[in-house]
């Protein structure tokens, strides 16, 4: 898969879940990144929390005497307004309790490696 170099303003999404959310029986992150690629997504990221807490206020973290199985998630993607804007209503669909921010940036280098 190849894709095209781009520069200039973009949408940053930021869609914040756990790590024990699921989609068809899949972890969520992973279902989440399947749907960029499938749908020619440049790229995405998933970064995975030490620690963190959202609407339960329960707290997450990684330290050994907690254990926890339900550490954040970050999945990002940085693209075009209009197909961040397409996938909104099927994120909405799979996303039944997180957190999906945008913002602006600037993208001054976009290259896919060389092989």
């Amino acid at each position: 898969m190849t894709h095209e170099k781009f520069e200039g303003e973009r949408t940053l999404m930021r869609i914040h879940i756990g790590e024990s959310d699921k989609w068809h029986g899949k972890p969520l992150h992973e279902a989440i990144v399947g749907l960029f690629r499938k749908e020619g997504f440049s790229g995405a990221t998933v970064l995975r929390g030490v620690g963190g807490y959202g609407g339960s206020s329960v707290y997450h973290t990684d330290k050994i005497l907690r254990m926890s199985q339900d550490l954040p998630i970050i999945v990002e993607v940085i693209e075009s307004t209009e197909r961040i804007d397409q996938m909104l209503p099927r994120l909405d669909e799979m996303v039944e309790g997180g957190l999906i921010t945008l913002e602006k940036v600037r993208v001054i280098l976009y290259r896919a490696a060389k092989k």
